[in-house]
């Protein structure tokens, strides 16, 4: 027996390619994508069709929800309960919809984003609204087509008197194609749609001055009319909406932001609790509370209560740049039109509703005419029997049923048979004189129809002139005012630090280890400068009083700097220890903090940031680029190689000279300006020409003329005071000179070299936390061919830490 089994050989490609090409092309035109004509797509056309089946109409009572869902799915829908359940509360939420087109009794969520009540609980009928969209449906205005297993009929479109797609807007997601439509007001569409049927080449400015914009049920405020123009000439364009906020005085010389309508689709909750947020985390110094105060007779409300003397105008609008009390809305109007996915825009959206308008309307006037016809008919049979009534009571008598009397009528008076039905079924009643009056003011009311039927028909004009005054009445029904206002421009907003952040100086220190911390100065005056808490083996690498209005930039030797302003620092004792970097900026495993600098703003020209690196790179770049608004991630500052690290950055002025010592004791001396200034994601120039096993060790900047003295520490020990003459000046990019005496065995090698004062001390620890402090006067002068003086046994003492300049106590009080 021959097998019947077929087999075809596919590619995957082809397959695949086939497979999701019918899924996107079933997803694009009958899920998620609205029809241009009645703005639904078909999960929502399928519950509006149902609750009108069933007649759950505005003028009838609520019908439980549940009910409602298992008709859509039995009968049109068969998905996902959820999924239906869905798409009929956000029908019913008046804030995401313009003009609802379901009324829903019990919980529908809320603008908080709480779910709605399960289906079994809530009950729903269609609005005042939704008649609209069905209106003459009955009338064979749309075409309709067999539901998914065949037992019933449902229709491809609404006759949609309302404009829907523009007044609710529209927002979905597909394959290849997202559309966000926002809503609008009514009576500004209809006079829009008015506009296009009296002047149908009007243009987009034209439709403008009756359309203003956008219209959201949620309020606000509409930025920026040059977005709103564009998106309505292309179908895409940007808007600023900001929320409607009023600065209120209250008792205690202080202000609270009143906040009574918030941007389309944000979440109040949420919102809330983000402002919450910054000010629990002291991002926001200024806020003392925030209180949503929202409730049913009051409508939407959040309060933001200030500290005393902020300025409510400059929270606000950190409030705007920082959270979603300002959005962007994008306009990316996609509906389907003709069938296929269209960029629609507004006059093509007013087109596709006008064109189905006349369809509808011709195809009722048809439906209309053919009724009237018929009835006339009838109408003209009737009074034809009761003018010779006697004989047709005769013949009807003479008859043997029914069907006898219909066709003896038919043969003996030329009645047809329509009218013969109508004759036989006659009650007595009808045969009075009243009757015969009322059936030939029938026949004239009957004729006149026909003729204005008739007339819409034939005449392009008349079926204008009818939408038209549909429309005026539909505006007449349902005219409301706008919610949303636009402002012509998008008001740029401008932050100002000192008014937002309280004014206050603080001590900020940086440990080696990567901890950081801003300290009041009563904790720092309660506690003596060395009860500073902090690792063993860890020490300060900066140490200032800066203000909270200041920034500080943090280096690393990667080659990044972490920009962070001091006011969003950690507030933490002098006690107690800081907070590690890697929880407030995420960095990459290996990577240490080499130094810090404290900027007042980054405004002044004259000042550079020089960067250096262990293979004797040098960098100068200009501070004004350190300065960025986004700051959630370390951020590039000198390009290194691959076996390269940054060891040193520092704040300079272009009159000083630089001095970069080599671990094998190589010395250059050269010009701030020998160093071109460059970006701050480049790679520097060769600061000191190092043999292959050398690396740079310390780098100073001095005053062209300085008097001061070199301060040299070697890695055994060894201190050395020599005379700053000595380093002469030769040029970038040399070799150098040998500032230590190269012994046989056991050589020393540059530990530090410091630029110091005849008054200054030096702190120098060890590993072991052997601690010596010299002081500056009592150390010797010597001579470039000489190494200093052993000051620790590095075997019984341990290795040296660090190396600390300790200022004269009067200094230290100057800057507190």
């Amino acid at each position: 027996m021959a097998s019947t089994e077929r087999f075809h050989e596919l590619t995957l490609e082809d397959v695949i390619g086939d497979r999701f090409s019918r899924y996107s092309k079933y997803i694009i035109q009958d899920r998620a994508i609205p029809d241009a004509r009645d703005g639904l797509k078909p999960v929502q056309r399928r519950i509006l069709y149902a609750m009108y089946r069933e007649g759950n109409t505005h003028e009838k009572p609520f019908r439980k929800s549940a009910k409602t869902v298992g008709n859509v799915i039995g009968n049109y829908h068969p998905h996902g309960d959820s999924s239906v359940y869905e798409a009929m509360v956000r029908l019913s939420q008046d804030w995401k919809a313009r003009y609802p087109l379901i009324e829903m009794h019990g919980n529908n969520g809320s603008v908080d984003g709480d779910p709605p009540a399960a289906m079994r609980y809530t009950e729903a009928r269609l609005s005042v609204v939704a008649a609209e969209m069905l209106k003459d449906i009955d009338k064979q205005t749309v075409d309709f087509v067999p539901n998914f297993d065949d037992q019933d009929t449902e229709p491809t479109v609404l006759p949609a008197k309302l404009p829907n797609l523009l007044v609710n807007g529209a927002t979905g997601i597909s394959a290849g194609y997202a559309t966000d439509i926002p809503p609008h007001n009514l009576s500004e569409v209809l006079d829009g749609i008015l506009m296009r049927l009296d002047h149908p080449n009007c243009t987009v400015d034209d439709l403008m001055t009756v359309i203003k914009g956008p219209d959201f049920p949620t309020g606000a405020i509409i930025e920026g009319i040059d977005g709103i123009k564009k998106a309505y000439e292309t179908g895409k364009g940007k808007i600023i909406i900001r929320s409607k906020a009023t600065i209120e005085p209250i008792k205690g010389g202080k202000e609270q932001i009143v906040i009574t309508e918030i941007p389309y689709d944000v979440n109040k909750a949420q919102l809330v609790k983000k402002i919450d947020e910054m000010r629990f985390d002291k991002r926001l110094e200024g806020i003392a509370d925030i209180r949503d105060e929202s409730d049913r007779t009051a409508g939407l409300r959040i309060v933001i209560e200030l500290k005393k003397d902020i300025d409510g105008e400059a929270i606000l609008n950190y409030l705007y740049k920082n959270t979603d009390l300002q959005i962007t809305y994008n306009f990316n109007m996609i509906a389907i039109h003709n069938r296929r996915p269209t960029m629609m825009t507004l006059p093509l959206m007013l087109d596709a509703y006008i064109d189905h308008q006349k369809d509808v309307v011709t195809r009722r006037t048809k439906f209309d005419l053919q009724k009237a016809k018929d009835r006339l008919h009838i109408v003209e049979g009737l009074i034809k029997a009761l003018s010779i009534l006697d004989d047709v009571i005769q013949t009807i008598r003479s008859s043997k049923d029914k069907r006898d009397a219909k066709n003896n009528l038919q043969s003996k008076f030329q009645f047809t048979e329509a009218q013969a039905e109508a004759i036989v079924n006659l009650q007595l009643y009808r045969l009075t004189n009243t009757d015969i009056t009322q059936l030939q003011k029938e026949h004239e009311e009957l004729q006149k129809t026909t003729e204005k039927l008739s007339k819409i028909l034939s005449s392009e004009k008349e079926l204008i002139k009818v939408i038209k005054k549909e429309i005026q009445e539909l505006r007449k029904k349902f005219d409301e005012p706008r919610r949303s206002t636009i402002q012509a421009e998008i008001k740029e907003i401008k932050l100002s630090l000192d008014v937002l952040v309280p004014s206050e100086d603080v001590v900020v220190t940086v440990t080696k280890d990567g901890y950081v911390k801003r300290t009041s100065l009563r904790s720092y005056a309660a506690s003596s400068p060395e009860d500073i808490a902090m690792k063993e083996s860890d020490y300060l690498l900066f140490e200032e009083t800066l203000n909270t209005q200041h920034y500080l930039l943090i280096f690393t030797n990667k080659g990044n700097y972490i920009y962070q302003p001091v006011h969003e620092l950690p507030d933490i004792r002098w006690k107690d220890l800081g907070q590690h970097i890697s929880s407030i900026v995420p960095i990459e495993e290996g990577e240490k903090v080499i130094g810090a600098i404290g900027v007042e703003n980054f405004d002044d020209e004259n000042l550079h940031v020089l960067t250096a690196s262990k293979q004797g790179q040098v960098k100068r770049s200009s501070l004004a680029e350190y300065q960025v608004s986004r700051y959630s991630k370390p951020i590039k500052s000198m390009n290194l190689k691959n076996d390269d690290e940054m060891i040193y950055a520092n704040l300079v002025s272009s009159d000083k000279d630089v001095i970069l010592t080599s671990y094998l004791s190589y010395t250059v001396r050269f010009n701030m300006e020998e160093i071109p200034i460059t970006g701050v994601k480049t790679g520097g120039v060769k600061g000191i020409n190092l043999k292959d096993d050398d690396i740079l060790a310390a780098v100073n900047v001095i005053e062209k003329d300085a008097k001061q003295d070199v301060l040299v520490v070697t890695h055994r020990g060894a201190i050395k005071r020599m005379s700053i003459s000595e380093i002469e000046r030769t040029g970038r990019a040399k070799r150098g000179l040998v500032i230590l005496k190269e012994l046989k065995t056991n050589p020393h090698r540059i530990f530090n070299v410091l630029v110091v004062n005849e008054e200054d001390s030096v702190l120098v620890v060890t590993k072991k936390q052997v601690q010596e402090k010299f002081a500056i006067s009592e150390l010797t002068k010597a001579d470039r061919y000489s190494n200093g003086s052993l000051k620790f046994d590095i075997n019984n003492d341990g290795e040296l830490l660090f190396v600390k300049i300790l200022k004269p106590i009067q200094e230290v009080i100057k800057d507190l």
